[in-house]
């Protein structure tokens, strides 16, 4: 056989619904902790939710502190100082991350950095890093989100900025995956809208990237040592991407306009959590390949709704920048799985739907919107195509010149 037969699935054991934060406690004493670090940032830490977690801990025996340092949008500096701030107070029998995917991506820096040997470039994904693998076993990690999108509670990947290379890469592999995802959709209720916004997107894309991914079909086949988690398009991630879709459909508009709206919330974490069992197993592609550079090389914007200081252009907002037209390149590959997608979110194409609900929750106007010039493109194209890993998910084959045109019509998107 010279294509691949087969795919693989994995998840992390869920608990969802209001008030599941609460019982961490007796999850980790079954799980036999007694010791265990929560990882939080300012933000988060400021509206209590940590505290309120570790200390309902204490019923069940299990002993907690509180890591509150995490940098939002992480980098490869924020993640050493937290694995080092760990390493100094540990052992450790458990790590409990509570936040957005920063806080769920350091503290799966933290687990694997304080039970294997090295140096975080060591495990960074090729080209940037070295590609290693840990060898030892990692301790349990509960991911806790309070944001709606991110989808690191279930995947086995942490994305990080390498600071010197102003570019995002990420760690992956199976053992990152976290133990237990505790979805407490009352958590996300603090979430300025700007943050809802931007989060709702990075659902949508993983969703849409997961379900117009290269086909496992497509691949290559594989000895069993060579599977990956990110194995392409396949009927049970489908089935995830699918329904993470037409949630999004009914209520990222009201979660963004009304946040006490519980059911629009409630919506929303189910979105996020379908959204990230399906783009954990087929991968995601293009639009998250461009947004590493767009990140990566901020320079002077600072989006409403995130912490003050320095230039940010948050994960979620990022991604969705170069979606239009990332998807108007894609579709020749699976035209009908585009016009399904469209069709799920209520319109029968996909650009103009995405342009619609883009301009509806506010999202900027493109990314000359947050200080990309023409001048850039050749930059941002070199950023995207260090995302190997990424852009062997796309369902047609990506060059340079692909980039280049994706990244110029995004300049301006209406």
């Amino acid at each position: 056989m010279t294509r691949e037969t087969i795919f693989t699935y994995a998840a992390p054991r869920l608990k969802f619904g209001a008030g599941a934060a609460d019982e961490i406690g007796y999850d980790l004493s079954q799980l036999g902790a007694r010791r265990v670090l929560v990882i939080t940032d300012p933000g988060v830490a400021a509206f209590g939710a940590p505290r309120r977690v570790a200390d309902a801990m204490r019923r069940y025996g299990v002993v907690a502190e509180v890591f509150a340092d995490v940098h939002v949008e992480p980098t490869d500096a924020s993640m050493r100082h937290a694995v080092e701030a760990a390493r100094a107070s540990g052992p450790w029998d458990a790590f409990v991350a509570v936040g957005g995917g920063s806080c769920i991506d350091t503290a799966k820096a933290v687990n694997l950095l304080s039970t294997n040997p090295g140096d975080l470039m060591e495990y960074l994904n090729p080209p940037v890093g070295g590609g290693r693998a840990p060898e030892q076993p990692l301790k349990p990690l509960v991911a806790v989100p309070t944001t709606t999108g991110t989808g690191a509670e279930s995947t086995t990947v942490c994305v990080l900025d390498v600071l010197e290379l102003k570019l995002k890469t990420g760690i992956s592999h199976a053992r990152l995956r976290p133990t237990l995802a505790v979805v407490d959709p009352l958590l996300t209720a603090t979430q300025p809208p700007e943050v809802t916004a931007a989060s709702g997107m990075d659902i949508l894309c993983h969703a849409l990237e997961s379900y117009t991914a290269k086909p496992y079909t497509e691949f290559d086949a594989k000895e069993p040592a060579q599977r990956v988690p990110y194995c392409g398009a396949n009927p049970v991630a489908d089935m995830w991407s699918e329904k993470a879709l037409a949630l999004l459909a009914r209520s990222l508009r009201t979660a963004v306009a009304n946040g006490d709206d519980l059911a629009a919330r409630t919506d929303m974490a189910l979105a996020a959590t379908f959204a990230g069992m399906g783009f954990g197993n087929a991968g995601v592609h293009i639009p998250h390949a461009n947004a590493y550079p767009i990140a990566g090389g901020v320079r002077d914007f600072h989006p409403a709704g995130y912490p003050d200081g320095e230039p940010l252009v948050p994960h979620g907002m990022a991604v969705a920048l170069t979606a239009r037209e990332a998807f108007r390149f894609t579709h020749p590959s699976s035209s009908e799985r585009h016009r399904r997608a469209a069709e799920l979110l209520g319109g029968d194409d996909l650009p103009a739907v995405l342009t619609a609900l883009m301009r509806d929750i506010g999202m900027p106007n493109g990314i000359a919107a947050v200080g990309y010039g023409e001048g850039d493109i050749e930059t941002l194209v070199g950023g995207a195509l260090k995302q190997q890993r990424l852009l062997a998910i796309a369902p047609l084959p990506v060059t340079g010149e692909d980039l280049a045109g994706i990244f110029t019509r995004s300049l301006s998107l209406w």
